[in-house]
């Protein structure tokens, strides 16, 4: 495929994730999160009783479909490479970190992008907060900043992702005793489409970004290092086409899928500084892991072992996160929340350092 005709792909194909995206939501999914993978995985652990907050408790079938809609692709596409063994315990760290971020913002870049399209201006602290993340961690990638290598892995190994969907939908349709649910309090976890509509949009999105490659860390890093803008016009028609489905909506609907401003945002909070933060903290920490959560997630479909492990890293953080009061509320961030924000910026800062001079010295 040409330069022209992939943009024109990831364009198109970043329009109609947009328009998914917000349908989501019109169908019953929590306000600006037709997506959120860091979201969607919190929820998860939640339901598989990883931690106890009930408010946030469902295992979410866009997860599932994004794995195996991606996993489908690459079959389909014989790109189904197992790969992995890369600095996997580093992985993990930063994974864990990139979730302490995201449910500090209270989101993914995915969400953060829909937060905009819905007119949530807390969002514009979190994309500046995320755009210097990226660009703390392209000052190590023009430094020789580099995990070890991955190799070549059976495809026993690679196949991992995709049976752990296969087995969460078995659950989720089966749903036995163990799996924790309540739609009590109206949390997030009580908030979402139809089963069958929610995985059969994450088949599509997950297909989707198996084609185009999608990743809003990797189109930032991108057009930073090498002024290639192609990743980054996919995010820009996820928020065109959101942004436009939204208002459309609304007046459709008269219920506010778009309402500009900072207050009263649906499960957001107004604190700029921290929201500043935890993404600078998501951001930083994806560009070293080499994508964002979505990328991750779909990577992981394609046999990818170190995104599998990431995305353990993700699940953990969210679990630690709910357990011991660090994600972020309507009302706030709280203090525990701050402190590991600060902390995972100093860790993330040291496996900066650490895979970048360390590296260096250990050559020499």
């Amino acid at each position: 495929m040409n330069q022209g005709k992939e943009r024109v792909a990831i364009i198109c194909g970043g329009a109609v994730i947009g328009v998914i995206a917000s349908l989501l939501v019109f169908l019953g999914n929590p306000g600006n999160m037709g997506f959120c993978i860091a979201c969607f995985i919190r929820d998860t652990v939640g339901a598989l009783g990883l931690d106890s907050a009930a408010a946030v408790q469902y295992i979410r079938p866009e997860i599932i479909g994004l794995i195996l809609g991606s996993t489908i692709m690459a079959l389909a596409f014989k790109e189904f490479s197992p790969r992995g063994g890369s600095a996997p315990i580093t992985r993990f760290v930063l994974g864990f970190f990139a979730m302490v971020g995201a449910l500090m913002f209270l989101g993914c870049p995915f969400r953060m992008v829909l937060r905009l399209a819905g007119g949530d201006l807390n969002a514009v602290f979190g994309l500046v907060g995320f755009v210097l993340g990226i660009l703390a961690g392209v000052f190590f990638l023009n430094r020789g900043y580099s995990l070890s290598r991955t190799h070549k892995l059976s495809a026993l190994e690679g196949s991992f992702m995709p049976v752990v969907a296969i087995v969460l939908l078995v659950l989720l349709v089966v749903a036995p005793d163990f799996i924790h649910f309540t739609e009590a309090g109206k949390g997030p976890g009580a908030m979402h489409a139809a089963l069958v509509l929610s995985l059969g949009a994450g088949l599509v999105v997950g297909a989707i970004a198996q084609r185009t490659r999608m990743c809003m860390v990797g189109g930032i890093r991108d057009l930073v290092l090498f002024r290639e803008n192609k990743l980054l016009l996919g995010f820009v028609a996820v928020f065109a086409a959101a942004l436009v489905t939204n208002l459309v909506l609304t007046a459709a609907t008269g219920h506010a899928f778009f309402k500009l401003g900072f207050a009263e945002q649906p499960i957001a909070h107004t604190d700029g500084l921290w929201n500043t933060l935890g993404t600078f903290l998501l951001g930083f920490a994806c560009v070293l892991l080499g994508g964002c959560p979505l990328r991750q997630t779909v990577l992981s479909g394609e046999g990818n072992s170190d995104s599998a492990v990431t995305i353990l890293g993700l699940a953990a953080g969210a679990a630690f996160c709910h357990n011991f009061g660090l994600a972020s509320s309507g009302t706030g961030p709280t203090a525990n929340g701050m402190v590991a924000v600060v902390i995972g910026i100093v860790v993330v800062l040291a496996i900066a350092c650490a895979n970048t001079f360390g590296g260096r010295a250990a050559a020499k």
